[in-house]
């Protein structure tokens, strides 16, 4: 399986990793980590040797309950890093995690090669039309409610079924405006309790189209950490264990804060399966 990645056929019959840059102050583990541009190109640096293949750069906090910020505030966070990025790291593939097609659409014209959006479309109405100009690979996440309120008592009568339906509404519709390099992404923890996200973690194999890559983003977050009773600092180890079960459902795709030790868990599933 492919996708066109700014002309050039990039495969997945491996598994891949993409790397978190949080340039915000308020995300749930790394945020306010970054202040200045030496360190923000230090930490790149260090993702991409490590063997990241995207680095996904995010300037709008989205853990629950956060509030946005402008969008003048999140180009500034974004759209300068974004430019001394590719000009010291010039075949680096930037994702853009941002919901409004105004961000989306400078980050693109800076040389960004894919959207990640974890709206799905619903938050910026201008985000699809947008994408059918620009035929970039996009990431469809689902997410149930907004960061502001999609903790607060989250409900499905059968949630693969309902991930399934968003999914299949959203391709159709994104097929129609010409895009056709879609990533899915089932959300975790985007409106699902902590039962809701192992049921996801479960099901794995049973969610998206065999036409689709699947990625999950579940680095150090509340479902691993809220059962432990550690704290996301604390969490990598159970991160590993949870991206090893989500490799052997033979996901495509982990999106990580920590890029050495998903690639551990890549390659000894990868060894795994060649022997059994």
């Amino acid at each position: 399986m492919t996708i066109n990645c700014a002309g050039t056929l990039f495969s997945f019959k491996e598994p891949k990793v993409m790397g978190i840059v949080n340039l915000t102050p308020d995300s749930f583990y790394d945020g306010g980590k970054f202040n200045s541009e030496l360190s923000v190109l230090k930490y790149v640096e260090n993702l991409l040797n490590e063997g990241s293949d995207f680095i996904d750069i995010g300037g709008c906090s989205t853990r629950p309950g956060s509030k946005y910020p402008t969008v003048e505030e999140e180009i500034k966070r974004v759209i300068k890093p974004i430019r001394s990025i590719i000009k010291k790291f010039p075949n680096v593939r930037i994702s853009i995690d941002t919901f409004r097609s105004e961000i989306a659409r400078i980050a693109v014209e800076e040389g960004a090669i894919m959207i990640n959006d974890i709206s799905g479309g619903m938050l910026d109405p201008k985000m699809f039309s947008l994408l059918s100009k620009l035929k970039i690979p996009y990431i469809l996440n689902h997410m149930k409610g907004t960061p502001e309120n999609m903790q607060k008592n989250p409900y499905y009568y059968n949630i693969i079924i309902e991930i399934n339906n968003f999914f299949a509404k959203k391709i159709f519709l994104l097929k129609k405006y010409g895009i056709n390099d879609i990533i899915l992404d089932p959300g975790f923890g985007f409106g699902k309790t902590e039962k809701h996200n192992f049921q996801l973690l479960k099901n794995l194999s049973l969610l998206g189209f065999e036409d689709h890559l699947i990625l999950i983003g579940i680095s150090r977050k509340s479902m691993i950490h809220n059962i432990l009773n550690i704290s996301s600092k604390e969490s990598m180890n159970a991160t590993s264990i949870i991206h090893t079960l989500a490799l052997l459902k033979k996901i495509k795709l982990l999106r990580v804060h920590d890029v050495k030790e998903a690639i551990e868990c890549i390659k000894l599933v990868q060894y795994y399966r060649k022997i059994f």
